[in-house]
């Protein structure tokens, strides 16, 4: 999920080590071993070949034609039964805990650092650097962490897949959303259950000079995905406020593909410069210059790929998905850090516009502010009753209206409202670049350990 940046961002560089509270399970495996594996080999019970030898006593006729050698009939030995594997349905809907063997969960690509820039000496606090490390080496968190990394990749395969022209983006959205729920075997009805696992923020399907922050409304006129449209798939997957983001751009015409390939290589090259103590300026240098290497040709004219500028990636923090770091898209002049311990959603969006973006019309979705209250004062009672369900199932995480109109809320417009009024609600809306334009995006999600990065998100896709 994009963060939209500020004009005049101003960047603290400290360290946010994670939480690691309120996980379960352990360890990781390489990611793909589960697809070589076919059940626990539970072996059925298996009788011996025993003959019977007795010999049978009886009167013996003779005759001219040769008689078969008669004897006691074998037992048939029984053939060992398997018990039955468990695998991925399509669409997918079978939790992970029935398909992954003892629950451990593949990590994603792992990258050794580049070797250190000149000038990034270690300036945070070893007492800092400790509790980062402490929490990196904390296995429940990270299985954990790699089991939502896993929902992504599934359900992103079966959208790959089978997503195609004249399919109706509710239902591309609900599939994504259904998906992923099923995976973590949480429907999320229960009161608080959403809080525990389920999406990190509303499933973003954003077509051509829509930049990003569009998904599906109630009430709206829906939205068929046409043959040459370009379609930004941006979905994240949480346990226990921790979410993994990752997206990726589908397209129908080769004539687009340059655009795909030059936002890619722009991820890729953000991903390869990511690591401790990187200043994130030169992290934003590169994936300009690697970005505005590209260009493409659309109906005979020529078109740089720029590097959308008022968007950018950004650090993650529990329930956070904006946790106050930024890294542009173009080269900046701050002297903010990666810092060991921390955890960046390196995301890279490209255009064929302006490269700026504009608020377009409805609502993407709502999120607590950070800062908020835990109550507000407020006359109106439908708001009192809004924020009490927004506390109780969402937090600070990013929702979308079906998200709450599937709780069963209604009539919560004037409420919302109200909510956005004082401040304790952000609203986001869609990001428009101009019209007639296409924009393409690319997203992992990285772990900063002491040694080496971890690109959780990572798949045979991207």
């Amino acid at each position: 999920m994009g963060s939209k940046t500020p004009e005049h961002e101003s960047q603290n560089g400290g360290n946010d080590p994670f939480d690691s509270t309120n996980s379960t399970a352990a360890g990781g495996e390489p990611r793909g071993d589960h697809h070589s594996r076919d059940g626990d080999g539970a072996m059925g019970d298996e009788d011996g070949d025993d003959e019977d030898g007795d010999n049978q006593s009886g009167v013996v006729t003779e005759s001219l034609t040769p008689q078969p050698t008669t004897s006691a009939p074998k037992k048939k030995k029984k053939k060992s039964k398997k018990k039955a594997a468990t695998k991925q349905s399509s669409p997918p809907r079978v939790p992970l805990t029935k398909i992954i063997r003892n629950d451990q969960y593949p990590s994603g690509e792992m990258q050794n650092y580049e070797s250190v820039v000149d000038n990034t000496a270690r300036t945070t606090a070893e007492e800092s650097r400790h509790e980062a490390r402490r929490a990196v080496q904390d296995k429940t968190w990270l299985n954990n962490y790699r089991k939502a990394a896993e929902v992504h990749r599934q359900v992103r395969k079966w959208t790959q897949e089978n997503v195609r022209p004249g399919e109706s983006l509710t239902k591309v959205a609900d599939d994504i959303d259904e998906g992923v729920r099923a995976l973590l075997d949480n429907p999320g009805l229960e009161t608080g259950s959403c809080l525990v696992s389920g999406l990190g923020f509303p499933t973003g399907l954003a077509v051509n000079n829509c930049v990003a922050h569009w998904t599906p409304t109630p009430g709206q006129k829906d939205v068929i995905l046409q043959q040459s449209d370009v379609m930004k798939v941006d979905f994240g997957v949480h346990i226990n406020g921790w979410i993994v983001d990752s997206a990726f751009t589908m397209s129908f015409d080769p004539t687009y593909d340059n655009l795909l390939a030059a936002v890619k290589d722009a991820t890729n090259t953000g991903i390869k410069n990511a690591g401790v103590d990187v200043r994130i300026s030169d992290i934003s240098a590169a994936i300009q210059e690697t970005m505005e290497s590209y260009e493409v040709e659309i109906n005979g004219k020529t078109y740089p790929v720029k590097p959308v500028r008022d968007i950018s990636g950004h650090n993650i923090k529990q329930y956070q998905i904006h946790g106050g770091k930024s890294i542009p898209f173009v080269k900046t002049k701050t002297q903010t850090k990666m810092e060991e311990g921390e955890v960046f959603a390196i995301e890279t969006f490209g255009s064929t516009g302006r490269g700026h973006t504009r608020d377009g019309l409805g609502v993407y979705g709502y999120g607590k502010s950070y800062d908020a209250p835990k109550r507000v004062v407020t006359p109106l009672s439908s708001a009192r009753s809004l924020y009490k369900t927004i506390n109780d199932n969402f937090g600070t995480i990013v929702f979308a209206r079906r998200y709450l109109e599937r709780l069963g809320v209604d009539r919560y417009l004037a409420g919302m409202n109200s909510l956005v009024s004082q401040g304790v609600v952000d609203r986001y809306p869609p990001l428009m670049d101009i019209e007639g334009s296409y924009s393409a995006q690319f997203e992992h999600t990285i772990l900063l350990g002491e040694s080496s990065k971890e690109v959780i998100s990572r798949g045979d896709d991207y």
